[in-house]
């Protein structure tokens, strides 16, 4: 399960690899806009991200993580809507690991600084389907989640090109304990 987060709009995709056929199984958005206070939107996106890993049951849950742009406030934003996300997930047991946008972008078209437009144009090319969507943000959380499935099946990934919090703690452990 990918998961774009945002604290108007938050992305959730959710894939089916099949003898390494890559299916589309749901994706879309919650739509936080009508929510007038940062906190009750906070709680909606862990309950609601939580009703989705129930439903769906996913292996692990992939996450972008939270770039900086012109407003470091809108980056803080972010973060906690991924850290309300990812606490669901850790919540139920589930491996969290988290992606840079740019590493998403490359990973599905080639291209770091591809438009979600265009990523959402080479995922319907890969997949086969059409993605008639409203938001973007359900698309790119589709990228996060192929993203993750390429990381894992390709021998010649960089094992620290993601972040899976549960390895970063092992690692550092083990360097403090030396």
């Amino acid at each position: 399960m990918g998961i774009d987060p945002g604290t108007n709009v938050l992305g959730f995709g959710v894939i089916l690899v099949d003898k390494s056929k890559v299916h589309l199984v749901d994706m879309g958005v919650i739509n936080l806009k009508g929510e007038k206070d940062h906190f009750t939107k906070l709680r909606r996106i862990f309950l609601e991200t939580g009703e989705l890993m129930d439903k769906y049951a996913p292996d692990d849950i992939a996450v972008e993580a939270p770039f900086y742009g012109k407003n470091p406030q809108v980056m803080l934003k972010l973060g906690r809507a991924q850290g309300a996300a990812i606490a669901a997930a850790l919540s139920k047991q589930i491996p969290v690991f988290e992606y840079a946008p740019r590493k998403v972008k490359m990973a599905i078209t080639g291209k770091g600084a591809a438009s979600k437009e265009q990523v959402k144009t080479m995922l319907e090319h890969t997949m086969d389907v059409k993605m008639d969507i409203k938001y973007l943000d359900a698309s790119d959380a589709i990228a996060i989640a192929m993203c993750h499935f390429y990381q894992l099946s390709n021998p010649l990934s960089d094992e620290c090109a993601s972040t899976n919090w549960k390895q970063f703690v092992e690692i550092h452990s083990e360097r403090v304990k030396k």
